[in-house]
């Protein structure tokens, strides 16, 4: 949410009215979230300005570990410096720390893909806001889920029910601290992280939502704390059922 946000605002500093505005003083601190956007806080350091040049070696764009050569235009501007220069800092200031580790495993390759065109430049800003869309929509709607055999019938399903809330066993990347809540696609998905995770006898899909729309699960190593809920459905492995009742 971070890194898309932070992607659609420096589409509109490269595309704004006054030109091509570059962020001199690009630093996290510079932003903040507000209703799941994030705006700049200060565009004091903010420049139209683009480096003026004569030829192609006037404009070499530096980082601390790295440069990149630029175009020299017809017009004696170096080409897309400040587009350049913005999102090289989003890439080495957000992109590397947030885009890797949260994503379900079969997006991660495209988030990769996004990482690496963006640390070497070879995307620009419109190049990469239409690789985060494409990447959003997949994971809204679910078309990243791989193929696999259906898991959800090693479950019986308690409508009406819903898991008493309390300290369970933890997992990553978690919405709640107290034990697992995960965003998913739906119980089919669900069932597979159960699956996956030793501890988890069951879980149930939550009436809260994230940002994008996707329902939240509760993962619980128990299934024997259940209080009524008449928009609720708990799923308990079968195994985990049979154990009970012995």
């Amino acid at each position: 949410q971070i890194c898309l946000s932070l992607v659609k605002l420096l589409f509109y500093l490269a595309h704004s009215p006054l030109g091509s505005i570059a962020l001199l003083d690009f630093q996290p601190r510079q932003f903040v979230m507000v209703d799941g956007n994030l705006k700049v806080t200060d565009m004091d350091d903010a420049s139209t300005e683009e480096l003026s040049c004569k030829e192609d070696k006037d404009c070499t764009l530096d980082f601390p570990t790295k440069s990149f050569p630029l175009k020299c235009s017809a017009v004696g501007k170096c080409e897309g410096i400040n587009e350049k220069k913005n999102l090289f800092n989003a890439y080495r200031y957000f992109f590397t720390y947030l885009l890797p580790h949260s994503a379900p495993p079969a997006l991660r390759p495209f988030l990769s893909d996004i990482l690496n065109a963006t640390g070497d430049l070879r995307y620009g800003i419109n190049e990469t806001l239409t690789a985060f869309e494409q990447v959003l929509h997949l994971y809204k709607s679910g078309l990243y889920l791989q193929k696999r055999p259906l898991l959800l019938k090693d479950y019986i399903s308690l409508k009406g029910f819903r898991m008493v809330e309390k300290e369970d066993y933890k997992c990553w990347p978690s919405y709640s601290h107290l034990g697992c809540l995960l965003s998913v696609h739906g119980a089919e998905e669900a069932a597979a992280i159960c699956n996956s995770q030793a501890q988890c006898q069951s879980f149930t899909i939550t009436q809260q939502r994230t940002w994008t729309g996707r329902p939240l699960a509760s993962f619980q190593s128990s299934p024997t704390d259940l209080l009524p809920d008449a928009d609720a459905v708990v799923y308990i492995k079968r195994s985990a059922s049979s154990e009970e009742r012995l």
